[in-house]
């Protein structure tokens, strides 16, 4: 049997469809399984052993189908549900299964504030697309898997975080799914433990401004008085320095994960970190909290604005960030 999923992007919208992946090619008898995704997720999938073959969107989606097109599967899964993966399934002509985005739920809930958003993780949601195959939800949570080339070895690290370290995700595709670095810096002050920062080089000036704060100086007396204080934060900004495979690898080998609603949380979450997760403008009731892990939620419940976008917006639409600037952090780290 060869079955297609199709999932064009975004980091964690795909880390989150590897249950499925690893549920049709474990129960289906002789599963041949090829994915669809966009040239820049290629990373994320490559060495992924439950995906047979796998298709690459780059500018011609003509030409993608064309190859598609001589596979000649049973299946298609569709794990999108957009403009292109309708064009797809239209030119393939092969029986399909497409998943349930709700979107008219989270408009009521976004626009009008009406819940009627499915108490259910959007995993559960993506098996349930597949279950007409008899393929059924198994208890090994999210899949991520590195290659050799990408483990990165401790020694890469600042000697002050060869023994222990907690990772702080500190990028997001929005802003409003982001601390103000103020927040940012209060956070790490709380964490109070050697903290690698990963993002992109998008982020990179803001760890800068987070690793500034928190550097030392040589004075005997500012050791002493920190020393006093029990202050044990000290900041190694990783962010634009390692591609996503080496961040996961770094994820994979820090104590605990602090991350915005991103996709370094679900990496973390296939890791089985136990993970602090900070949401913004978004909920975690969309159904994309950690899967199958020990976490906390930050948030801030007690303003009626939330969530303002299913996505998120450049800056607050209400100027006044209170979903971000008035979270409460609390939370022990052993």
């Amino acid at each position: 049997m060869k079955v297609l999923i199709i999932r064009f992007s975004s980091i964690g919208d795909i880390v989150l469809t590897t249950p499925v992946i690893r549920a049709l090619k474990t129960q289906l008898e002789d599963a041949e399984i090829h994915y669809v995704t966009k040239i820049q997720y290629k990373s994320i999938l490559e060495s992924n052993p439950y995906v047979d073959r796998l298709f690459l969107l780059e500018e011609s989606l003509a030409r993608l189908i064309d190859h598609l097109r001589k596979e000649k599967y049973d299946y298609v899964i569709d794990l999108h549900c957009n403009l292109r993966t309708r064009i797809i399934k239209t030119a393939l002509r092969r029986k399909s299964y497409s998943f349930d985005k709700i979107n008219l739920k989270k408009w009521l809930k976004v626009n009008l504030k009406i819940d009627q958003l499915p108490p259910v993780h959007i995993v559960d949601r993506y098996l349930k697309t597949v279950a007409q195959l008899g393929v059924k939800p198994d208890a090994l949570g999210l899949d991520y898997f590195i290659p050799e080339k990408d483990e990165v070895p401790i020694e890469w690290l600042p000697e002050t975080h060869q023994k222990n370290f907690v990772v702080y995700a500190i990028g997001a595709q929005h802003n409003t799914k982001k601390l103000p670095l103020p927040r940012m810096i209060e956070l790490c002050d709380r964490i109070n433990k050697p903290i690698v920062l990963l993002g992109g080089k998008e982020d990179f000036e803001t760890g800068e401004h987070i690793r500034a704060f928190f550097e030392r100086t040589h004075s005997t007396e500012y050791e002493s008085g920190l020393f006093e204080l029990n202050k044990k934060t000290v900041i190694y900004n990783a962010c634009g320095k390692f591609n996503l495979n080496q961040s996961a690898s770094l994820v994979k080998k820090s104590s605990h994960v602090f991350t915005h609603d991103t996709g370094l949380m679900h990496i973390a979450a296939a890791f089985k970190k136990e993970v602090f997760s900070i949401w913004g403008n978004t909920i975690p009731e969309f159904g994309m909290y950690p899967f199958r892990t020990k976490f906390t939620v930050f948030e801030n419940k007690m303003i009626d604005c939330r969530p303002c976008s299913k996505i998120g917006y450049n800056k607050c639409p209400r100027g006044h960030f209170k979903c971000m600037n008035d979270i409460v952090f609390d939370f022990y780290l052993p």
